[in-house]
């Protein structure tokens, strides 16, 4: 069985997917408190499914792009379980998940953009063919500057309607779908580690300048 978790937008998503079955699911219902919130609803989408941890057998995990806080309690969460369980670790782009939900769900039929929230008044975002295949690498830019006609997935189109005005489909990212995408091959396989598009907001000061 796979355990597929999210932490890249302030909603965190725990699934786990026998194969096509999406056995349980779970969301957070508080913005921001991946840290908190994550362990319990892990245990919670076990118990639904009335299974334990030993008959995991992979765990995926959206690697972003997001909030570095978030990524890495997701990311650290995932490693850890990975090597107490002996289970690979996948990374997927949480990106691919909205993307497939999209088309799965036929939101979409044309070439099309995923954009979440990067704060900053900026967005993340990648550029999806019809069949939701993603085309080159996501990127960070403000939004004045990619806006674009052509449907949009994502929170950056709730944001930015000006930009976005065509909005479309599932606005955050859903753990069940990430877990598909990676068992079907609709998502790319990634390592487990942060996909950072620009340095985090907290950095280790530089050397003290000399007074003059």
């Amino acid at each position: 069985m796979l355990l597929a978790f999210d932490t890249a937008s302030p909603t965190v998503t725990v699934a786990l997917l026998d194969g096509d079955d999406v056995r349980a699911e779970a969301v957070s219902t508080e913005a921001m408190r991946h840290g908190e919130q994550l362990a319990p609803l892990i245990e919670e989408t076990l118990a639904l499914a009335g299974v334990g941890r030993g008959d995991i057998t992979g765990i995926a995990v959206g690697v972003g792009p997001g909030p570095f806080t978030g990524l890495r309690v997701g990311l650290v969460t995932a490693r850890t379980l990975g090597l107490v369980l002996d289970v690979p670790v996948t990374g997927v782009c949480s990106l691919d998940a909205l993307a497939l939900q999209a088309v799965e769900a036929g939101d979409v039929g044309e070439p099309f953009v995923v954009a979440t929230d990067a704060r900053r008044k900026e967005v993340y975002l990648a550029e999806y063919d019809a069949a939701g295949d993603r085309l080159g690498a996501p990127s960070v830019a403000r939004p004045g500057t990619v806006a674009t006609e052509r449907p949009v997935v994502g929170e950056g189109a709730v944001l930015y309607p000006d930009a976005f005005p065509h909005r479309v489909g599932p606005v955050r990212p859903a753990a069940a779908w990430l877990g598909l995408g990676m068992l079907r091959g609709r998502a790319e396989r990634l390592p487990p580690e942060p996909l950072y598009l620009r340095r985090p907001d907290a950095e280790i000061p530089g050397a003290p300048k000399p007074v003059s």
